[in-house]
């Protein structure tokens, strides 16, 4: 099973990916890795726009599947495990993505209030500090004119499950269990893209 992880900033994707590794066991993977590793190797600060500048050049430059594509190239001899891959926040990689069979997109969603108070929380890659600041790193996110860039309103659109993550973490957990029930269920139903 391939639980894929799109979500607007401070949603909670990390805290469900934490929680699926943790406890779930499953292999951990993030496209954005992909995008840290091009930034280092050029000697530059990993920074959230430069994560967002790098990533969409390299859409660009080798299709809007790369970040993707470089992970399923990553878990090709692990086929026998389950897998969370976060941070996919264009339309291409999921396209990519659902080339498995048994990949599922989940969006995580949650208020604007309490996105923006987990991301003053966590103090991330220099994540912004003022609403304002929020808002226009959100944006940024949103939805693109040009196709290579992210692209998360239609992420969402393309999604098979979305879980509201408002509540404790002890619901949020809870709501994770349920899913991947839900999937099991379903796969043995013939869900996904037989």
């Amino acid at each position: 099973m391939i639980i894929g992880l799109t979500s607007f900033l401070g949603a909670g994707k990390t805290t469900i990916a934490d929680y699926l590794t943790k406890k779930k066991g499953f292999v951990y993977y993030s496209l954005s890795d992909v995008i840290r590793d091009e930034i280092r190797s050029r000697g530059l600060e990993v920074t959230r726009e430069r994560l967002q500048d790098v990533g969409n050049e390299l859409r660009k430059e080798f299709g809007n599947s790369v970040l993707a594509e470089r992970i399923l190239e990553r878990i090709k001899e692990e086929s026998e495990k389950d897998f969370v891959i976060d941070s996919i926040r264009n339309p291409g990689e999921v396209e990519a993505l659902r080339q498995r069979k048994d990949f599922v997109l989940v969006f995580v969603d949650a208020p604007l209030h309490v996105r923006f108070k987990r991301v003053k929380e966590r103090r991330r890659e220099k994540d912004p500090l003022t609403l304002e600041e929020f808002r226009r790193a959100e944006e940024r996110e949103l939805k693109s004119k040009h196709s290579a860039n992210q692209q998360l309103l239609r992420c969402k659109e393309m999604a098979d499950f979305i879980i509201c993550n408002n509540s404790t973490l002890q619901s949020l957990y809870k709501k994770i269990d349920n899913l991947i029930k839900e999937i099991t269920k379903e796969k043995k139903g013939g869900f996904g893209n037989e």
